[in-house]
């Protein structure tokens, strides 16, 4: 079954065969060689997340992807320790190689449980969501990427709980450590460099002031979502910050550039949209998908026909062929924009 985006290119379903392929009864293994897991690399609290969220977003989960739901949930609890706070790396054997602490992995995990708690086809998901969201929020990070991270699970428990008080204040200090864009319209970042994940950044803050109702708030975050979309569009195709990030004087196209990217520009583009009812926004979202279909700087489709696994970034000479869980998991994760935004053909 294919979508196509109107006047534009025939899309492919997301599908979770390679992201399947890629799991066991632990977790889905962070890396590949070629589409061949890399078992002895185990697995990560950050792509455990990401599995979570995108298998809570599929309308019409099969029983395997459903099973692969449980199993993320089942690894991101048992990441958490009594303060709320999450451990990342996992070995094969199931034993965990790292700290507990508040950087991505925790973020990434508030994001995942609110996602849940929100839209999870079972009361067991969405109960275990919220009962672990509200154990995260205990903590706050330093990491502004974590707290933004952290920010869209907030958003997405006042969706189902409006009154949710941890979630609220989670918000406000999710505000307050991403900071108001800069006086500089030549570099509003808040930061002196994009690093990763950028459209998150400001993703946050839209989710922030529609769901505080703070109109200026919502206008931070589209005013950085505008400049960072028009700074990542090269000759109409969007020419992505690489993994090195870029800062004001770098001239695209750079490379080494990742799917995680791209994807993260199609989430905040939707949201955007969604909350401001302007259909511009959808161009972003079309760029993304784009992105992945070859539209890009070196002309190359992301990911296996096959197998259906994504490949792991863009060199200057092309693809690198490699399909691991989170370059997977983004180009599902866009994919489930296009069918919003597409009619059936196939």
């Amino acid at each position: 079954m294919t979508v196509t985006l109107p006047g534009g290119p025939t899309v492919p379903r997301p599908s979770f065969d390679h992201l399947l392929a890629m799991s066991d009864v632990i977790g889905t293994f962070e890396h590949a060689e070629f589409a061949a897991p890399r078992r002895a690399h185990g697995y990560c609290t950050d792509d455990m997340a990401r599995v979570l969220t995108v298998v809570v977003r599929e309308p019409s989960p099969t029983p395997s992807v459903r099973a692969l739901g449980r199993t993320a949930m089942r690894f991101l609890v048992r990441s958490q320790d009594v303060a709320g706070r999450s451990r990342n790396r996992r070995d094969v054997d199931g034993g965990w190689r790292d700290r507990y602490g508040v950087d991505d992995c925790w973020g990434r995990s508030v994001a995942a449980f609110g996602t849940a708690a929100n839209r999870g086809r079972d009361d067991w998901m969405r109960q275990m969501g919220m009962a672990s969201f509200g154990h995260a929020i205990e903590q706050r990070s330093g990491h502004f990427h974590a707290m933004a991270f952290a920010a869209l699970g907030a958003a997405e428990v006042l969706q189902a709980d409006p009154r949710h008080y941890g979630a609220r204040a989670l918000l406000q200090d999710a505000i307050d450590a991403i900071g108001r864009p800069t006086d500089d319209p030549a570099w509003p970042w808040p930061a002196p460099r994009l690093s990763y994940a950028n459209a998150t950044v400001a993703e946050a803050l839209i989710a922030a002031g529609d769901a505080l109702r703070r109109p200026d708030v919502l206008e931070h975050g589209c005013a950085l979502l505008r400049w960072l979309l028009e700074r990542e569009t090269l000759d109409g195709h969007l020419s992505l910050t690489p993994v090195d990030g870029a800062g004001p004087g770098d001239v695209a196209p750079q490379f080494d550039q990742q799917p995680i990217e791209a994807a993260a520009m199609a989430d905040a583009c939707a949201r955007a949209e969604a909350v401001t009812g302007d259909p511009s926004w959808g161009r972003g979202v079309d760029l993304a998908i784009g992105w992945f279909l070859g539209d890009n700087d070196v002309g190359a489709v992301m990911w296996d026909a096959e197998t259906s696994g994504g490949y792991d970034g863009i060199h200057d000479a092309g693809p690198n062929l490699n399909q691991g869980a989170e370059s997977t998991i983004a180009q599902i994760s866009t994919l489930q924009h296009a069918r919003s935004r597409t009619s059936v053909t196939g």
